[in-house]
């Protein structure tokens, strides 16, 4: 394994491929039969061969070499398949190389093997070899919903919210619980607010910024930590949870309005059907199937179908307050008599959670640059802590893209937008001058690094952008980053090599133990790794109290499964995270 320093001395690896002779399983393209290409790849393969033998032997890469070996393709930033047209998700920092996690990685050599590569050339042309079968890869959606288990703690805590609702919900309808028989609309309002705090981004900022500030303390022990990791991580089973409960209540304080129909009023009856349709409607777009193959439905039906029902509480909530059943009529005494009621405070809550974010919608200026075809660099001014994740959009009404951030906490940050889908694409095609931003920018997985002493961070692709600000700013924790990706300067610029060479190899302040590593694996000129087992040994290695993942759904479930089978925690992006 070569081994060198940058300028700054930072602690910087590249891993030689196992089997220098080994024939990939990835089928070749018609490019890849030419002779031409025939020999660089061989001539990849002897170099990192030659590097294993010789420790003396050079380790720099030619560029040439690299750029001949490296073939054109988008999947380097994309984690869809091919055969799908390609949309944008909420998500597309975690874009990743699709190609990285499909197959184990070479075995090491053994002696026949040594022998059976280096035979005469003919005698190898005349065996055939034997591609094993690989099973059927698993769609998105699967590994998204059925692979990542049936225990998550996100289902955990979807359970547990929806079955403390249907209890008291029986209980209410079996006057055994009286008070939310009396007041169910109330019980339905607040699982609204509930669901509207579980998805504040700046309500979750406060929070993940007081659990790194309680938590991240030398003496709180590790399983501690983690459980608050997937607790803060899986808070979405709560949102999703609330949202069908809301309805459920909503459905009871219809039927026993309906049963008293005298007691009320026409009005409210309609506007309570209407809220009513427009949350079944909202929850129904949500479903995992239809959010998955129409996403930027879901987050339209999601976002005006919310606006929609606060503007029909608002007039619920008064007209239920401000009804008199005995006269028929409405009282005058408006804010005498809503102030003491507490569905007029959920309501006033719920509207400062979501009107909050939208105070803080901009339009700034952005230069973008494209290191490559698949790929734009976005940059904005000024500087963001590490962790950290924000939002642009080309129309603020319509969509919006969320992306990690790159900054060295001064001047200014940086997106990376793998071009995956129609936003992204036209970033590269047609950069725009300005773009809609939300200055109040939201913690990710990311941001708990600090809650932990060493850590290491893995990446494929494109999603090195959310771990970039760890090496560039000092942080608590000492971090060690393993980059699985393919042509780094071809397809991710030479700025972007740059932030990782110039990384420094801090020490810290009572230890001599290095606070920041880099291992980058590059696939054009390494071959295809097993990134699961890389993450083993690297965080082994490191001594690594957690692992955290970013990659496409199938290749963090992966990395996040092998790290757990070896007592490492571990954690990655999950559905509706």
């Amino acid at each position: 394994m070569q081994r060198f320093s940058s300028c700054r001395g930072v602690a910087f690896e590249i891993k030689p491929h196992n089997d220098p002779f080994a024939v990939t399983t990835t089928a070749p393209s018609a490019a890849d039969n030419k002779p031409t290409r025939a020999i660089t790849k061989r001539f990849s393969r002897v170099f990192s061969w030659l590097q294993t033998m010789n420790p003396t032997f050079s380790g720099k890469i030619h560029p040439s070499l690299n750029k001949t070996v490296s073939r054109a393709t988008s999947s380097h930033f994309c984690d869809l398949d091919f055969d799908e047209e390609p949309t944008d998700d909420d998500e597309d920092d975690a874009a990743a190389d699709d190609d990285l996690e499909q197959g184990p990685a070479d075995e090491p050599p053994s002696t026949e093997k040594e022998t059976a590569a280096l035979a005469p050339a003919a005698s190898r042309r005349s065996q055939t070899p034997t591609k094993p079968k690989q099973p059927p890869p698993s769609s998105r959606l699967s590994v998204i919903l059925l692979d990542q288990g049936m225990l998550t703690v996100y289902k955990r805590l979807f359970t547990v919210c929806l079955t403390l609702n249907i209890v008291a919900l029986v209980l209410a309808a079996t006057g055994n619980f009286p008070y939310a028989r009396n007041r169910a609309a109330l019980f339905s309002i607040a699982n609204i607010f509930a669901l509207t705090l579980c998805r504040s981004e700046a309500f979750l900022r406060i929070i993940f910024w007081l659990a790194v500030k309680i938590l991240g303390r030398s003496f709180i022990p590790i399983p501690i930590k983690t459980a608050a990791t997937s607790f803060l991580q899986s808070l979405g089973g709560i949102h999703s949870s609330c949202g069908v409960s809301s309805v459920c209540w909503l459905v009871y304080a219809l039927f026993l309005t309906l049963q008293n129909r005298a007691d009320t009023s026409s009005e409210i009856i309609a506007i309570a059907s209407a809220i009513l349709s427009l949350l079944g409607f909202s929850c129904l777009a949500a479903f995992p199937l239809v959010r998955h193959l129409h996403h930027n439905f879901f987050e339209r039906v999601h976002r005006f179908t919310g606006w929609a029902s606060l503007c029909l509480l608002w007039a619920f909530v008064t007209l239920t307050i401000t009804y008199d059943s005995a006269t028929k009529s409405y009282s005058n005494e408006l804010g005498s008599k809503l102030i003491k009621h507490q569905e007029f405070w959920f309501t006033i809550g719920i509207s400062i959670l979501i009107i909050i974010p939208w105070l803080t919608v901009r339009r700034v200026p952005v230069k973008i640059s494209s290191p490559s075809g698949h790929a734009s660099l976005i940059k904005f001014e000024g500087g963001v802590k590490p962790g950290i994740l924000g939002r642009i959009s080309p129309s603020p009404l319509s969509e919006w893209h969320a992306f990690g951030i790159i900054s060295d906490g001064k001047t200014e940050h940086m997106m990376l937008a793998g071009a995956v889908g129609d936003f992204t694409k036209s970033l590269v095609a047609n950069p725009p001058t300005h773009l809609w931003v939300r200055n109040v920018h939201f913690s990710g997985l990311p941001y708990l690094t600090d809650m932990y002493n060493r850590v290491l961070l893995v990446a494929t692709g494109s999603g090195i952008c959310v771990f970039l600000s760890f090496l560039l700013q000092d942080c608590e924790a000492e971090v060690c980053v393993l980059w699985v990706t393919k042509g780094v300067e071809q397809n991710f610029g030479v700025e972007i090599a740059g932030m990782m060479m110039r990384s420094g190899d801090l020490e810290g302040e009572k230890t001599k133990r290095k606070k920041k590593k880099v291992i980058v694996h590059d696939t054009a000129v390494l071959g295809r790794p097993n990134v699961s087992r890389m993450s083993v040994e690297a965080a082994k290695d490191w001594g690594a109290e957690v692992v955290i993942v970013t990659s496409n759904p199938e290749g963090s479930r992966d990395v996040v499964e092998a790290c757990k089978g070896a007592g490492i925690p571990a954690f990655g992006p999950i559905w509706d995270s």
